[in-house]
């Protein structure tokens, strides 16, 4: 048996969910190969079980509305969740960012 390969990934959170959390600026978080927003996600949810249902909806798994994920200059909201992440995130050059849109008019 080998051992799946993991990464390194830059997760960057809005304001409100670093304060649920009880962290400053950027956490890290463990990604077995290939890295996809599901992985990095659940990666979240299980170093920091207080987001669980704060970016994803427990029930479903989707993002919740308001939530909106961007990498490389690229919304990746609407893309599959089990797509891999651009590889700027993967080699940790670039964070994935997790933004609260903004609603209102």
């Amino acid at each position: 048996m080998t051992d799946a390969a993991v990464t390194t990934v830059r997760v960057k959170l809005p304001t409100h969910l670093r304060r649920l959390a009880q962290v400053d600026g950027e956490v890290r978080v463990e990604v077995e190969a290939p890295a996809t927003l599901d992985g990095v996600l659940d990666a979240l949810e299980s170093r920091y079980p207080v987001l669980c249902g704060a970016v994803r909806d427990r029930a479903t798994g989707r993002r919740r509305a308001f939530v909106r994920f961007f990498a490389c200059e690229e919304d990746l909201s609407h893309a599959p969740t089990d797509d891999p992440l651009p590889d700027a995130v993967v080699r940790g050059t670039e964070p994935l960012l997790v933004v609260g849109a903004m609603a209102g008019g």
